[in-house]
């Protein structure tokens, strides 16, 4: 069972915290991570490209000249894909790319991403986290004094309105609530900063 080591917002230990094993002891397993990555990013896609085919742009009523005697090659719309302005072949359509991976491949892909940031030390776990006001500057210093740098991943132990106001204006910080985590949202990161009671839903809601 791993032992990790708490600290406060002033950086000093605030004790130890044991993690599960089943959450954050797994094997790592690259495939699934990418599968996971994968289908969450392809959820994200629009899927609103669009072309007209021949029989959606407009013209193309009348036949351009005749059949024989013009030398010509044959023709009988001026809005065939052959021609300038003319209908797009096998163009993209509006489309849902959206594919889902089954529920207990998500929940180990978590668990998965989850024992890869543990064992790259690239997770932080705060005893609490509290805001008594919508303050950015609370949040910087709080992140200075634990010398956090690049992207950041905060999950605190809830939703906090106050905490998503106060760090709503920090481009490198993401806050992501303990029932919303994802795979991407724990992998596309440099720091996963947690709160003990984060840890706590986490491994009640992955570790089952």
């Amino acid at each position: 069972m791993p032992v990790v080591q708490m600290v406060n917002y002033e950086n000093q230990p605030a004790g130890e915290i044991s993690l599960s094993e089943k959450v954050f002891g797994r094997k790592i397993n690259r495939h699934l991570l990418w599968e996971a990555v994968q289908s969450y990013q392809a959820s994200q896609r629009r899927g609103s490209a669009c072309t007209k085919t021949r029989a959606e742009v407009s013209g193309g009523g009348a036949k351009p000249w005749r059949q024989k005697g013009t030398g010509r090659a044959r023709a009988g719309s001026n809005r065939s894909p052959l021609w300038r302005k003319g209908g797009v072949t096998f163009g993209p359509k509006p489309r849902d790319y959206t594919w889902e991976l089954p529920k207990k491949m998500r929940r180990l892909a978590m668990c998965t991403a989850l024992s890869a940031k543990l064992a790259d030390q690239e997770i932080v776990i705060l005893d609490e986290l509290a805001v008594e006001e919508i303050k950015t500057k609370k949040i910087i210093q709080v992140l200075k004094n634990l010398k956090l740098n690049g992207r950041i991943t905060l999950v605190p132990g809830g939703p906090d309105d106050k905490l998503r106001l106060s760090g709503r204006n920090i481009k490198s910080l993401h806050i992501l609530n303990p029932q919303n985590i994802s795979t991407h949202g724990l992998l596309d990161c440099d720091c996963l900063l947690m709160t003990s009671a984060a840890v706590k839903q986490i491994e009640e809601s992955l570790g089952q």
